[in-house]
């Protein structure tokens, strides 16, 4: 990881080396943390923070599923990361919040522990690689489940619901393939480990709802809102494996993978084995709406 010269903690300024915390805080043991992932990019008017209220809502909704008291609002956390993004002087970055149960008591309970926040900020490029961007990704069906709703809230980002997402990570990597997709308990598809999945067929998006356990996804609801602006025709539906193998076009989004194609999932080549033409219109559409070359709503760009 590239580091920066400051991470945000509490309110605090601080040398990314001394950025610490206690060996016995809560989250550590329990994993009572939830963040997000956001990126700033650089643009022709500066850096600028892509859906930062939309994140930072998102991180307030997490909070309240696992019955998290913030001790921060959206709007002092965008001011807090624009000033972050500003002293580390990045034009272009990938930005961590983080609201953990801190130092204070041991056991299941957190409730007397202290909320600590830190936000980090670096450079990082796409998550999946440059040329998964251009070529597509290989993937595999894990044999891990997607976690529901009777076990964890899978709308909340909390790190306790990514030891689940970094087993189907691991485990396609051992296989030889680039990314994992999750089924829900019920067989449907759910999504990626920190990706949400979109299938085209017969010109027409689809991807799964937040019923069948997706994440509530930023970038997916973004990549919908260019499909509309595109006459793309979109629909929630859920999937089955045989939908996916015989698909035109697959393909991920999220922050860190951004619009990343999948060419092949267990050996079975998806359409023309490459990025196909509506992924590739969205993926076009979405860069240059983040990088401020076009603007489809004025309010998703946030001036550093």
């Amino acid at each position: 990881m590239k580091k920066s010269t400051y991470i945000w903690k509490n309110g605090q300024l601080i040398n990314w080396d001394e950025a610490n915390t206690h060996v016995l805080s809560h989250a550590l043991h329990y994993g009572t943390a939830i963040f997000e992932g956001i990126r700033a990019y650089n643009t022709p008017n500066g850096p600028c923070i892509f859906k930062a209220k939309e994140h930072y809502d998102r991180l307030m909704t997490s909070a309240k599923l696992i019955y998290m008291t913030p001790t921060y609002d959206t709007p002092s956390l965008i001011n807090a990361t624009t000033t972050l993004i500003k002293e580390n002087k990045l034009d272009s970055c990938y930005i961590r919040p983080l609201m953990y149960f801190g130092y204070g008591e041991m056991g299941l309970n957190p409730g007397n522990n202290p909320v600590d926040c830190i936000i980090a900020a670096w450079e990082w490029g796409t998550y999946l690689g440059e040329e998964g961007l251009e070529k597509g990704i290989k993937c595999k069906i894990s044999s891990w489940n997607r976690i529901d709703s009777r076990i964890i809230p899978p709308l909340a980002k909390s790190a306790a619901n990514y030891l689940n997402s970094g087993f189907a990570k691991q485990e396609a990597l051992r296989c030889g393939y680039d990314e994992a997709i999750l089924l829900n308990s019920n067989g449907l598809i759910a999504e990626g480990p920190g990706e949400n999945l979109f299938v085209v067929q017969d010109n027409k998006l689809y991807s799964p709802p937040i019923s069948d356990n997706a994440l509530k996804g930023i970038t997916s609801e973004t990549i919908i809102q260019l499909a509309a602006h595109l006459n793309i025709d979109f629909e929630y539906k859920s999937i089955i494996r045989d939908e996916l193998l015989s698909a035109d076009e697959c393909f991920f989004t999220g922050t860190a993978a951004e619009v990343t194609p999948i060419r092949e999932i267990d050996g079975v080549i998806i359409g023309n084995g490459k990025r196909g033409p509506i992924t590739e219109k969205l993926q076009s559409l979405f860069f240059d709406v983040v990088q401020g070359k076009q603007t489809v709503n004025s309010d998703w760009l946030t001036k550093v």
